[in-house]
């Protein structure tokens, strides 16, 4: 059924043949080139030819088309064998950097991608998505505005809610067009890295949330549901307005390359941090109790950072892993494993960010700016900050911009337990990513298992910011969970 906005939209822009309205979203299934490209797998190449659809508006009264469009990417042929994509699971890339906007021109050829590049890994196969188009998936990629979109009459058009609002408009646009555009629109799973990881969670906890209803009637968003059936995140960089306590949790009395911070605003930081962590009341696993800032580092040991070191160590050669522990004289090696303080692995990360490591008092990160609006370039967005930068003790952010801050939080949502909350999530990062804390994503991991959700949550041991070391673990995962490997031959 076409809502009212969007029957608005068509009494106004569609075309009408023999006294039927056409839909102005409907997905142009004849309008594609043919494309094959060479995967690099594991197990040898895989040749892909398939359909590429390019710089396809999703919304019906779009800002700016050249953000919000989307690319997609149809398998026809696996080294040389037909197949049939109208089941398989569809991979929504999102190639968000820093909460910039992602263009999406239809000047990229080839395939799919566009937007952030995936992260370089250590194996020696292609790209998430090049491996998921080998694997018979349909990889849909849109662009979406972001926080540096800015009008020639020097307003902005992209700051948040922005971004999350273009991607749900775009998981719309694919449902809207089921039976038309290839793929399961049941199946769909969203990924992305940094501040892409952070919306891929956004995603996949907001589903159909009414909080965007007014954003997404506004620019003719299809009138379909926008939940996903699962989120894979790397490195997302989320819960903004508690990252900058979680952050000096973590990395408080270690130097940046200027020296220390603030050690007594640092306190401060980490005292309303370690309030935020008793309110989400979360329990860890195997009967562990509440995570709290008092036993966080204890978990983190435990369940993550001991279990990566061992898989690391226990793979390298006998030389390479003498070199790497002569190398790193705090890991205690032996039958048992490894063993290292919480204290000494952070030393070894060591700290990047000054404080507040996110809204800082310049407002000179990313953060801040996202959270500016038409007219203003950048906004205080945390309590915090907006006393020790305004001198006032009692200042308070506006109702309106806490709003969008809940608007742009994974965490927000998961605690109100939304129930069109994905059920599957992929969580990763590198155990040496030090632009965030990293109780940000097992906060998300511990949170969506105490709901029940399906979790595979994993660091990579010396991985930095967006580290991937199996990029086809994502691939395989994905085929399980959503049922497709069980049923198909695809590219086998």
């Amino acid at each position: 059924m076409i809502s009212l906005a969007l029957t608005v939209v068509c009494s106004l822009r569609c075309e009408t043949a023999g006294g039927q309205t056409k839909d102005p979203l409907l997905f142009p299934r004849d309008n594609f080139t043919v494309e094959t490209k060479t995967v690099m797998t594991s197990a040898g190449e895989k040749k892909v030819t398939y359909r590429s659809y390019m710089h396809i508006p999703y919304v019906a009264k779009p800002v700016d088309k050249d953000y919000q469009s989307l690319n997609v990417s149809v398998p026809m042929e696996i080294n040389g064998k037909a197949i049939d994509a109208k089941d398989a699971p569809v991979l929504f890339e999102i190639g968000v950097g820093g909460y910039m906007s992602s263009r999406n021109s239809g000047s990229d050829k080839g395939g799919p991608g566009g937007g952030m590049a995936a992260p370089r890994n250590k194996s020696n196969v292609s790209s998430r998505s090049d491996l998921a188009l080998a694997a018979g998936y349909v990889i849909v990629s849109p662009g979406c505005r972001g926080r540096d979109n800015k009008a020639t009459d020097g307003t902005y058009y992209g700051k948040a809610p922005a971004a999350i609002v273009d991607l749900k408009a775009a998981v719309r646009y694919i449902r809207h067009n089921k039976g038309v555009i290839p793929g399961n629109t049941d199946r769909i799973v969203s990924v992305g890295c940094s501040a892409g990881g952070a919306l891929s969670a956004l995603l996949g906890a907001s589903g159909n949330s009414p909080l965007y209803d007014t954003y997404l009637k506004e620019i003719g968003a299809a009138d379909a549901a926008d939940n996903i059936y699962a989120s894979a995140c790397y490195s997302p960089i989320t819960d903004l307005e508690n990252a900058d306590g979680a952050y000096e949790w973590m990395y408080g009395p270690l130097p940046t390359r200027s020296g220390l911070v603030d050690q007594e605003l640092s306190k401060q930081l980490k005292a309303s941090y370690a309030g935020y962590q008793k309110s989400l009341n979360i329990k860890g696993k195997n009967g562990f109790g509440t995570l709290s800032a008092d036993n966080y580092d204890e978990y983190l040991l435990q369940y993550y950072l001991v279990p990566s070191s061992n898989k690391y160590l226990k793979e390298l050669l006998d030389n390479a892993r003498k070199e790497y522990l002569a190398n790193n004289t705090w890991i205690t090696w032996s039958d048992k494993g490894a063993m290292f303080a919480f204290s000494d692995y952070v030393i070894h990360v060591g700290r990047m960010k000054g404080l507040p490591a996110f809204d800082d008092f310049n407002m000179k990160q990313p953060e801040p700016d996202l959270f500016g609006n038409t007219t203003i370039a950048a906004r205080h967005f945390t309590n915090f900050s907006l006393r020790q930068s305004s001198g006032d003790k009692n200042a308070e952010i506006d109702s309106e911009l806490k709003t969008v801050v809940n608007m742009m939080n994974a965490m927000y949502f998961i605690g109100q337990n939304n129930r069109d909350c994905a059920v599957k999530w992929w969580l990763r990062n590198g155990t040496s990513d030090n632009h965030t804390s990293q109780t940000v994503m097992v906060n998300l991991a511990t949170n969506l298992e105490n709901l029940n959700k399906e979790v595979n949550a994993w660091v990579f041991w010396d991985g930095g910011h967006c580290a991937d070391d199996d990029p086809e673990g994502l691939i395989t995962w994905i085929g399980n969970v959503t049922g497709f490997s069980k049923n198909t031959n695809v590219g086998k």
